[in-house]
């Protein structure tokens, strides 16, 4: 298996989280999104420890709110002392709701509105990291306005290129995020940042992309960065007390994907940082990191019933099931690849090939082509493993079709964390 919460029961039944899948389905329905509290405390727990141990003592990840947002996952969060990174209001809304405390929040995205400006500063979040000399502008206007001085980061482009999905790269040069070291807009913009009266910049923040495998692009731009650290504190005077290195590291979708060691991973990073450090005679700043889809992607599983299997004699087999690209648009967007088990003979041979597909009236509703499985039949349980990022996420309502139940497994025991949506609760709005 993927991930070691996965094994197959006495029953021939997929079990995650120790916990039976195919008796989950049968209590609480399907479509539903299995998630493992206990993993996703791991995997925080490794991030929180492994950077204080080796970075700075202060130095902290922050969970990418994006890749899951809901109140639970940011009690989880403020439980295990650590920051959360947020693109809207309404994510830091939900955080606020969940009783997070917001000084450990960091508003990030590159359109920011007035009204999410203010409501950010209204709400004693704690940075924001600024994407362009407008936003900056705004923010400190709007923070003269509110008596505040705003601590910000700037977001800063590396121009590294980590070869992943051109979708998911967002360190180039040309990219809709960030201002570019190499056009020279980057000093341009602490210039002018330290000139202000209502923000106060603490430092510089980047992201190359996601789903990366090894640490050395995250070294390339660290390299970068402290080179731009050094430079500015060189042009301007102003050293950089916080350096923020942005998210992702990668996860495990199938058996071809290699595993990976993120204290490794982080230590040696951490080495790299100190080495370039003294190379350049500056001084170790605050490291933060913002993981998400490794905090919570294999802490996730959905579970769907399939519906008809469709032969087409000489070229495909299909199996359809209840849910699709309204919970999971991965596939659909990027060709994602996916680990697909029969969960009620997860015992039996993976003998027949069908392609997933979803419910929905789109020739490109597609979960994973050509999986591998036992043959299915109607009303059996497929369980996608890795859905807990960018799934329920980026869920939609397209054909008018709910978004599914949540249920959270801790030390054994099962409850539901975000409900089932029905008709009447999906046309709330509606007038």
């Amino acid at each position: 298996m993927i991930c070691n919460n996965l094994s197959v029961n006495e029953n021939g039944h997929l079990t995650f989280a120790g916990r039976d899948t195919v008796e989950l389905a049968e209590k609480y329905g399907t479509p539903l999104m299995l998630l493992d509290e206990g993993k996703i405390r791991e995997k925080m727990s490794i991030y929180r420890g492994a950077m204080q141990k080796y970075f700075t003592p202060d130095s902290m990840p922050l969970y990418a709110s994006k890749a899951l947002s809901f109140k639970y996952i940011y009690k989880i969060a403020a439980s295990e002392n650590i920051g959360i990174d947020c693109v809207s209001a309404g994510e830091i809304f939900t955080a606020y709701k969940a009783g997070f405390p917001l000084e450990r929040a960091y508003f990030h995205g590159n359109s920011k509105t007035d009204d999410e400006i203010r409501f950010a500063i209204e709400h004693d979040v704690g940075h924001f990291v600024c994407d362009s000399v407008e936003e900056v502008s705004a923010v400190d206007e709007i923070a003269g306005q509110l008596g505040v001085r705003q601590k910000i980061l700037l977001r800063i482009t590396p121009g590294i290129d980590p070869h992943t999905h051109k979708k998911i790269s967002t360190g180039s040069v040309d990219s809709k995020f960030g201002v570019a070291i190499e056009t020279h807009q980057a000093y341009e913009l602490v210039e002018s940042t330290l000139k202000l009266a209502n923000v106060e910049l603490t430092g510089f923040h980047c992201h190359i992309g996601s789903q990366i495998f090894e640490y050395d692009p995250f070294g390339d731009a660290a390299r970068i960065m402290l080179g731009f650290i050094k430079d500015v504190r060189e042009m301007y005077g102003f050293e950089a007390a916080q350096l923020n290195l942005g998210g992702g590291m990668a996860v495990r979708y199938t058996e071809d994907d290699p595993e990976i060691d993120y204290e490794a991973n982080i230590r040696a990073i951490a080495r790299m940082i100190q080495e370039l450090c003294d190379e350049y005679g500056v001084k170790m700043p605050q490291i933060l990191m913002e993981p998400g889809r490794s905090i919570v992607a294999d802490a996730g599983m959905t579970l769907y019933t399939a519906g008809y299997l469709k032969e087409i004699t000489g070229l495909k087999n299909y199996i359809s099931i209840d849910g699709g690209m309204t919970d999971n648009p991965r596939f659909t967007l990027y060709q994602s690849p996916y680990t697909v088990v029969l969960a009620n003979r997860a015992n039996e041979p993976c003998d027949y090939k069908c392609t997933v597909a979803g419910r929905c009236c789109e020739s490109g509703d597609i979960i994973q082509e050509d999986v591998m499985m036992p043959k299915p039949h109607r009303h059996d349980t497929i369980a996608v493993l890795t859905t807990g990022a960018y799934n329920y996420a980026m869920a939609s309502h397209y054909n008018k079709v709910p978004k599914p139940e949540v249920v959270m497994i801790k030390d054994g025991e099962d409850f539901t964390v975000i409900k089932r949506e029905t008709f009447e609760s999906m046309i709330s709005n509606e007038v």
